[in-house]
């Protein structure tokens, strides 16, 4: 029996149209029992946003910005992760050793001048994850004094980063405010108010 084939229906794009972008929905509202999954953002459902280690920093703080993120991967030429750059970085005091040091200015700062460079990050394995709940994730941060976490996943042979956990989404998945951008007191905040919640 041969199948028939018809042509589907169109019609004209509205003036307006958008396009669909990935979406990593997350639940609006975790305890410390939820999975990790659930506080994890995805990039098998998000993109990651990007920068180049030439970029200069006022790039990625306007791209950072525009994105409403304080994270960017840094990507090399051949699409391999070099590095990340955060708010922190952009922010603290990188920028003026740097423009100091070398007696330039700041907006001749490159991302790759403040970066943290690959070797110098770590990583939780996904299969660690999916078996967590929230509560691992926050004493995870806490325990390395990080604002954020990647997750990383064998894909074919190659270490792939999957995902990435971040102390500001937590905390306001968890229903907390922090007032302090210091780590170490950031956790105290968490504790205090978790405590009386």
């Amino acid at each position: 029996m041969t199948t028939t084939y018809t042509s589907l229906p169109s019609r004209n794009l509205d003036k307006i149209a958008g396009l669909l972008c990935p979406a990593c929905v997350l639940p609006e509202q975790v305890g410390l029992d939820n999975p990790a999954l659930d506080v994890m953002t995805d990039f098998r459902c998000l993109t990651a946003f990007i920068a180049t280690p030439g970029d200069t920093v006022k790039q990625a703080e306007e791209r950072m910005i525009r994105r409403k993120v304080r994270l960017l991967f840094v990507m090399d030429s051949e699409d391999r992760v070099a590095g990340l750059i955060t708010s922190t970085d952009i922010y603290g005091e990188k920028p003026m050793q740097v423009v100091q040091s070398r007696g330039i200015r700041r907006h001749e700062v490159l991302v790759a001048d403040i970066m943290t460079p690959v070797e110098r990050l770590e990583a939780i394995d996904f299969d660690d994850i999916a078996h967590a709940r929230v509560g691992h994730v926050l004493e995870t941060l806490k325990a390395r004094g990080r604002q954020h976490a990647l997750v990383i996943e064998n894909v074919n042979g190659q270490q792939m980063v999957r995902g990435l956990l971040s102390l500001s989404q937590l905390c306001k998945q968890l229903g907390v405010t922090v007032e302090t951008a210091e780590v170490a007191h950031t956790f105290i905040e968490i504790e205090q108010q978790l405590a009386h919640a």
